[in-house]
């Protein structure tokens, strides 16, 4: 098998796994051939920590193994496991990381940089549109749980 036969199936590789995400599940698979090049493939070890709240961000990352915990000092957040991703805020605006994440587990990750992808969505605009909808929905989901605690 030729390397470049190689670099196709890892290209497909990363289609199937960025059309298995809720962010870009309603993005064609021919415009997620064009943002799948962008995924650089990291390894880390158990308690490894990925970024601390407060640091500028500049990319998100797709788990493809292991769990990652989200966290605000000790208190636990959220626990991701495969196919989830986090960070994405920082795709769209390179403010300081509100949370920070680190691996319970081995976890190989998927990091996808601000500037290519601002690069990408300037001439594929449905990729941001994924995006809109997930912050969108995560938005309603806070102010529902708002709205729940003061009652």
């Amino acid at each position: 098998m030729s390397q470049n036969t190689g670099d196709r199936l890892l290209l497909i590789e990363k289609v199937l796994l960025l059309k298995s995400l809720p962010i870009f599940r309603d993005t064609p698979e021919n415009i997620l051939a064009d943002l799948a090049p962008l995924m650089e493939e990291e390894e880390f070890e158990q308690g490894t920590t990925i970024f601390r709240e407060g640091e500028i961000g500049d990319c998100m990352f797709i788990i493809n193994r292991g769990v990652i915990n989200i966290h605000k000092g000790s208190v636990g957040l959220a626990e991701l496991g495969e196919k989830e991703v986090f960070g994405e805020l920082s795709l769209l605006d390179a403010e300081t990381r509100s949370a920070s994440a680190t691996c319970k587990t081995d976890c190989t990750l998927f990091r996808i940089n601000q500037e290519p992808f601002y690069e990408l969505i300037d001439s594929r605009p449905e990729i941001a549109r994924g995006f809109i909808k997930i912050l969108c929905k995560r938005l309603r989901a806070q102010n529902e749980r708002s709205v729940q605690i003061v009652k």
